[in-house]
């Protein structure tokens, strides 16, 4: 990938950054929540400790935009805070993930991302 072509979807991911941070503004909850619950998603990276297809697996279940927006979709249909508040920080998580350049992973490694390799591939 181009350096212009990574530096154009790092920022298209801070704005969906701070789409989130917006998103949670509009909530009722405290600022400290955001902080607090915004590495949560990475709890999912527990998969890899069964091996690198379920570890992949669950990642990108909890890593995934359309997931996100799924349960922010349904928060807001059912009126429940929660609901929304968690697709909120998916949201987000997976934005800022992809900013510092985790992207979703392929099966066979944790360091193979749709982004490229997370760091040396050796």
């Amino acid at each position: 990938m181009t350096k212009n072509m990574n530096n154009l979807l790092k920022l298209e991911e801070l704005g969906q950054f701070l789409l989130s941070l917006i998103l949670f503004n509009q909530l009722d909850y405290s600022w400290w929540v955001f902080p607090a619950c915004i590495l949560l998603p990475d709890l999912s990276m527990i998969g890899y400790l069964v091996n690198p297809k379920i570890g992949a697996w669950f990642y990108n279940f909890f890593h995934h935009k359309l997931v996100a927006i799924s349960i922010l979709a349904l928060g807001y249909g059912l009126n429940n805070s929660l609901l929304i508040l968690a697709g909120v920080i998916l949201f987000g998580h997976s934005a800022m993930d992809r900013i510092f350049g985790y992207g979703l992973k392929f099966n066979d490694s944790f360091k193979n991302t749709h982004l490229g390799w997370i760091g040396n591939k050796s």
